[in-house]
């Protein structure tokens, strides 16, 4: 199989990853924040101050996405890492489906 590979799909499949990432990274903190704003160890001045941060970095990925048309690429590479991440889960914490897969591949 080959890959074709040319600067513009480079530059968009590249810019596709880190503005996944950055969605994944985003998430994370969101989590973390509500967690630390529902166990009361945030200030209600910071809860806010980080509500506002949250909101202009969502406005500030979707604002890349749409200049540089990655809407679809991001969204796509975003299901492959979940996908990945899923079934990465999924044989650690059931080892005999793996064992089951190569059972059935062989």
């Amino acid at each position: 199989m080959t890959i074709k590979v040319d600067s513009d799909n480079l530059k968009e499949g590249l810019l596709g990853l880190v503005i996944a990432l950055v969605e994944i990274i985003k998430e994370v903190l969101e989590k973390q924040a509500i967690y630390r704003i529902e166990s009361n160890s945030l200030k209600e001045e910071e809860a806010e101050k980080l509500g506002i941060a949250f909101m202009q970095l969502n406005e500030a990925i979707e604002k890349i996405k749409k200049e540089n048309n990655l809407e679809k690429t991001a969204d796509k590479i975003r299901a492959d890492l979940d996908n990945l991440v899923n079934d990465g889960i999924t044989r650690l914490i059931n080892p005999l489906e793996l064992k089951n897969e190569a059972v059935d591949h062989a």
